[in-house]
């Protein structure tokens, strides 16, 4: 039977399951560049240059392993601009009767594929990615009867699942999670290696002169561009961390320092997310480095923990509450993204210094995202739907299925808790403790009110009591409206008015 296997852009892995058993004599694998998938968002010209570039070197080493590979690339004079428009011209040119793919990463993706059976009349095998160490319905076991999911207990099972820093039946020294070990602000001193940087080939240079010609308008620098786009630069990418960052990961990983984007983190999300990594041999990776004593326990298992506890976990609730997931705003929440998301012309340096990076990078860390970038729209009452749109197009390791429960469950408990179990809202003293940037802000930090103020601090307690109706029950905030109870009411109408003055201006790009 005569077989086509479609691969995403997201699964470049030689052992994806949609190429198991394939018949290179006989079976065709398509993969496609297609516009909708480039503009259905307006998605960083750095990360679709890096998908594209990825995905026509994993073509050309499938061609080289003897795999009759369909590639269609975006300037193909008959490209039909989707998914479904090329599997359908597949199929015709080359007789198919059978489709196979791995599930897909996006629920919209997915309702595409399982419409296929009867817009082709044929057969449509949609495998599992067992690329992922928990698959979707393993998780909705695990899920049932819950009433709040935690991470934090799924994180151990998959710890034990999968023999991970393991000592017998108990966690290698004695605790699970080491997260207490892992939030030191930043120090004088740091000698903070470069992250991964490949001179871009002639397949690169090639994807590059397309993207500035056919995705101008989007947002983000393409050069300079230095992104591992093969498996074997990945891995060096990956050996790279664990010999250069990993040891001091653990300890600085939430720091935040003007003018050093990379820090001591991975940076291979980007490969991961796409395939040229697999989940378990970077895990293993960091797991050999604590053996060798190259690496603390922290740092290695905080690492751990981010990809099969914090991935797997993201994974899990994405499947399991989507469509319905994508609508939830516990807050309604209502304001339009502010300008300076996409132009970092604003005089609050950390928001500056962090969209800056992004539109550079395509990357931010994880402490920029949720901290800086994520907490100003929580605590602005910017609407989920902006928020998610804005994460899904700047950064090149954001897939909707990653993407979406870190920014509505995580970073804006648009969820109502079922992720979080508070909202990760913050003033200014969390930014000044963990970076520099305050340092050189326009705003004072110390100042809780008035034109001077640093904007998070009175934007915090609006915030709070704002929603109030909707938090007032949550045992870990209970603290907080105790404090803003006991404020006087001078304090407490400086903080209204401040806040509805700057909120009032917030498309000014004066602020």
């Amino acid at each position: 039977m005569k077989t086509l296997r479609f691969i995403l852009g997201d699964q470049l892995s030689q052992n994806i399951s949609s190429l198991r058993d394939c018949d290179k004599s006989n079976d065709i694998i398509l993969m496609c560049e297609v516009m909708a998938e480039a503009t259905y968002v307006k998605h960083h010209k750095k990360k679709i240059a890096f998908l594209f570039s990825a995905m026509r070197h994993f073509a050309e080493e499938l061609e080289a392993q003897g795999h009759h590979v369909r590639y269609i690339k975006l300037d193909d004079e008959h490209n039909s601009c989707s998914f479904t428009g090329e599997v359908e011209r597949a199929i015709k040119i080359h007789t198919i009767e059978q489709i196979i793919v791995t599930y897909p990463g996006e629920y919209r993706v997915l309702q595409d594929m399982l419409s296929w059976g009867k817009r082709f009349g044929m057969p449509v095998e949609i495998r599992s990615d067992d690329r992922f160490l928990c698959d979707p319905d393993e998780f909705v076991v695990w899920a049932e009867g819950r009433k709040q999911l935690r991470m934090e207990y799924f994180y151990r099972e998959m710890r034990k699942k999968h023999a991970v820093l393991m000592n017998d039946d108990g966690p290698e020294g004695g605790q699970w999670n080491y997260d207490a070990e892992n939030r030191k602000p930043p120090k004088e001193g740091l000698t903070i290696p470069a992250t991964y940087h490949s001179e871009p080939d002639a397949i690169t240079q090639e994807v590059m002169s397309l993207v500035a010609e056919r995705f101008n308008d989007h947002f983000g620098d393409l050069e300079p561009f230095h992104f591992a786009v093969t498996r074997d630069q990945a891995l060096i990418a990956l050996r790279q961390f664990i010999e250069q960052r990993l040891s001091q990961f653990g300890d600085y990983q939430d720091a935040m320092i003007e003018g050093e984007p990379w820090m001591y983190h991975s940076h291979i999300s980007f490969y991961l997310n796409c395939g040229l990594l697999l989940p378990l041999e970077c895990v293993q990776a960091a797991e050999q480095a604590y053996t060798d004593q190259k690496a603390p326990l922290n740092a290695v298992e905080g690492f751990i923990r981010q990809i099969i506890g914090w991935r797997e976990y993201m994974r899990g609730i994405y499947w399991l509450k989507m469509p319905d997931y994508a609508k939830q705003n516990f807050f309604d929440a209502n304001r339009k993204l502010p300008g300076f998301y996409w132009t970092a012309k604003t005089k609050m340096n950390c928001l500056h210094h962090c969209v800056k990076e992004t539109r550079q990078n395509a990357y931010a860390h994880h402490i920029q995202r949720l901290m800086v970038l994520g907490n100003f729209a929580l605590i602005a009452g910017i609407d989920p739907t902006h928020v998610n749109a804005w994460f899904l197009i700047v950064y090149a390791d954001a897939y909707e299925w990653v993407e979406l429960p870190n920014v509505s469950g995580m970073i804006l408990f648009a969820d109502g808790g079922y992720l979080a179990s508070k909202p990760y809202a913050a003033g200014g003293s969390y930014i000044n403790k963990m970076s520099d940037y305050c340092k050189n802000c326009d705003y004072k930090v110390k100042q809780k009110t008035g034109p001077d103020a640093c904007p998070f601090n009175y934007l915090y307690w609006d915030f709070l009591v704002r929603n109030r109706d909707r938090l007032a029950s949550n045992h870990r905030l209970g603290m907080m409206y105790k404090t803003y109870d006991r404020m006087g009411d001078d304090k407490k109408l400086a903080i209204e008015q401040d806040s509805k003055q700057f909120l009032g201006s917030l498309y000014d790009q004066k602020i």
